[in-house]
């Protein structure tokens, strides 16, 4: 990727987010990660080098192979992919700013094991499952706060941030959020118990995800345009 076109992109992104986010409040600050799965190191480095810090991998494999190229550069490494059972290790080792994708109380319990045999803690977001669709991953939203209260009390190695999303499937925007506001409300409920982080939106939703209330987003496309 060029650096013109990085350059291009990346401020693009910026006037859209701040946009949203001033239709929301003044004071309402939302964190951009850039989805980095299709992309090369050297793309990575130029958007680091415009000013872009945080950056999500979909596979451990990957982000272990892109966060040790660019190990010079002080990257913010997100892990957003499906976490397999016999990945964990694995990840942990990584030790990623945050893991987007803890998609049950069982995975829950199976990290939590994992991270007290090496004496490690590790943010992470509950996932949920808001648009109840069978392709998706994530925890039914009426068990949502339950199993975050579960985690809490009995995963003292999982350092929960908040919750995450993916939009609803379908060209019906309110459908979209629906799903949104589903997880805002969860989120709002949890403020009390430390939820940080409301992540919601990609590259084709981020815009209506941010006037639903999230503070996070994970932008691939919009960011790595050709």
């Amino acid at each position: 990727m060029d650096k013109s076109i990085a350059t291009k992109n990346l401020n693009d992104l910026i006037t859209k987010v701040e946009a949203a986010r001033l239709r929301v409040s003044e004071h309402h600050i939302v964190k951009i990660v850039g989805v980095s799965k299709y992309s090369s190191s050297d793309d990575i480095k130029i958007l680091y080098e415009n000013g872009q810090r945080a950056f999500g991998e979909n596979k451990v494999q990957d982000l272990k192979e892109k966060s040790e190229t660019l190990d010079e550069l002080p990257i913010e490494w997100h892990f957003i992919g499906t976490l397999q059972k016999n990945k964990i290790n694995n990840l942990i080792d990584l030790n990623p700013t945050l893991v987007h994708s803890l998609d049950s109380f069982e995975l829950a319990l199976e990290l939590n094991k994992k991270l007290e045999a090496k004496n490690k803690k590790l943010s992470c977001l509950l996932q949920i499952n808001s648009s109840y669709e069978d392709s998706k991953s994530g925890v039914d939203p009426k068990n949502a706060i339950d199993i975050y209260k579960n985690i809490l009390s009995k995963c003292p190695h999982i350092v929960l941030k908040g919750v995450m999303t993916i939009g609803a499937h379908s060209e019906d925007e309110n459908e979209i959020k629906k799903s949104f506001d589903i997880t805002k409300n969860i989120f709002d409920s949890l403020n009390e118990y430390g939820a940080q982080y409301c992540s919601m939106g990609m590259s084709k939703d981020f815009e209506l995800a941010i006037s639903c209330g999230s503070n996070l987003i994970r932008v691939g496309s919009t960011l790595f345009k050709v």
